[in-house]
């Protein structure tokens, strides 16, 4: 733990209610050399009066004493409210019976006398524990509660169960270091899902630092990511200490993950395993504290089958996979979208369009956009930018939105009465739209047609299909 760690974090305070002084006195001192606050008292009633004047986190209480004994302060604390202390009994006539009723009254443990300084420790640690993730239970809870009523989460809003289930998950990892892998089609929003990961957990306070690994060129992108020294190649007049020491006490993104070339793959393993970077040119290496989050809308398991991504890179990523719907299969977030969207533009264009018309909203949600939100945006920006009136209208969208979508009259595309070869001509329309939409990733086109990846070659065999 760094100095200054140790300084902001809160000592956590013990109360001892014993009648035996030297008892109170032996766990006082064993409690203050493992850090804690400790302070002390005599029976039930001044342990009360100190316990509702102070705040204590854990209080150690035994059962037979004068004035008022162990379960009576039991019974005072749970209806003074709990006071927020977690407490643990001590006996030296502890019974089965004893125990239950204690924990009946609100005590979360139970200790018999005589016993171990060990067990003491053990006992208070399994409370702190248990107090800890009780908090990070609230946490979450708050959390996945806020966006679930305003159907937003970090920089995305959504309604679609789909889309809310992408929530919940990226609530649940953002407060630990853990790798995730982010998938989906380009414009599918997964920097977003990033950088909301990133503004839900503990490195908030850190940058967040993007790299699209598919925009920098191969002889660039290791100095760029792992820094480089001064005259470590041609050009380098200076040192740079590259984009993953800048990101260091933070996350980084990696964006088109899958564009990385093979042997930066390697060196990227080795910075996951190890959590040091050596920059071009330099013998020695440097530690880095870095959360990686990756994505990338290529099929990586296909690219590690064929030999185009090193497989336990593959696996050191995949630790936690975010799989993006896209929007074509979530059209009921496609409304709040566009009044998202609007409301942005109204601001930065200096509109004031009240929404979209009927037949126009119609279109949209017909729309196949193979884009996804990335298309929906420029497309209402456009619209906006078109619009005179305080309503958009078909004529202002760059698509087609006259009802039929993008989807193709029955008519047009089938002649005679032929229903099997409806079919065919069907199937093969189906398997170039689902190769399309995924940029020719067998794998995931295979998933969409709901078909298995051998049966989708043998079609594209069939069908003469070479996309």
């Amino acid at each position: 733990m760094t100095q200054d760690a140790a300084q902001t974090k809160r000592t956590i305070g013990v109360l001892i209610i014993d009648d035996e002084e030297n008892m109170r006195h032996m766990l006082s001192s064993m409690l203050k050399r493992e850090g804690y606050a400790v302070d002390t008292a005599p029976d039930g009633r001044v342990g009360l009066e100190k316990l509702t004047a102070t705040v204590f986190d854990f209080v150690l209480c035994d059962i037979k004493m004068p004035r008022m004994d162990g379960m009576a302060f039991l019974k005072a604390v749970r209806q003074a409210g709990n006071l927020g202390a977690t407490i643990i009994m001590m006996s030296a006539y502890g019974t089965i019976d004893l125990a239950v009723e204690a924990m009946k009254l609100g005590a979360y443990d139970f200790i018999t006398k005589p016993f171990k300084s060990d067990e003491v420790r053990l006992a208070i640690k399994k409370a702190e524990e248990r107090d800890r993730l009780k908090q990070e239970n609230l946490q979450l809870r708050a959390r996945i509660q806020q966006y679930e009523e305003r159907g937003r989460f970090g920089g995305m809003i959504a309604r679609s169960a789909a889309m809310r289930d992408v929530f919940e998950l990226a609530a649940k990892v953002a407060p630990y270091n853990t790798t995730v892998l982010i998938i989906g089609e380009s414009g599918t929003g997964k920097e977003l899902v990033a950088r909301a990961i990133h503004q839900n957990g503990p490195r908030r306070q850190m940058p967040l630092v993007p790299v699209n690994c598919g925009g920098i060129p191969d002889t660039l992108l290791e100095s760029e990511l792992f820094g480089h020294t001064k005259g470590a190649f041609t050009g380098a007049d200076h040192a740079r200490k590259g984009l993953f020491v800048e990101a260091h006490g933070g996350t980084i993104f990696l964006d088109e993950i899958g564009e990385m070339p093979p042997q930066l793959q390697v060196k990227l393993l080795r910075v996951l395993q190890e959590s040091e970077v050596r920059p071009v040119g330099q013998a020695v290496a440097r530690q880095v504290d870095v959360r990686v989050v990756a994505a990338t809308s290529r099929n990586l398991e296909q690219m590690v089958a064929e030999g185009g991504f090193r497989e336990d890179l593959f696996y050191r990523l995949n630790v936690l996979t975010i799989a993006l719907p896209p929007l074509r299969d979530r059209t009921e977030d496609i409304p709040l979208l566009c009044r998202h969207f609007i409301e942005q533009f109204n601001a930065t264009l200096e509109r004031q369009v009240k929404g979209i018309a009927p037949e126009a909203m119609s279109g949209l949600l017909k729309h196949d956009w193979p884009g996804n939100v990335r298309e929906l945006e420029n497309v209402l920006e456009r619209a906006m930018v078109l619009a005179e009136g305080n309503q958009l209208r078909p004529a202002h969208f760059a698509l087609n939105l006259d009802g039929a979508g993008s989807r193709r009259p029955v008519a047009g595309v089938f002649a005679g009465y032929s229903i099997k070869s409806a079919q065919k001509i069907m199937e093969k329309e189906m398997i170039i739209r689902a190769l399309k939409a995924t940029e020719s990733n067998r794998t995931q086109a295979a998933r969409l047609l709901e078909i298995s990846h051998p049966s989708l070659l043998s079609k594209m065999k069939l069908y003469k299909i070479d996309l």
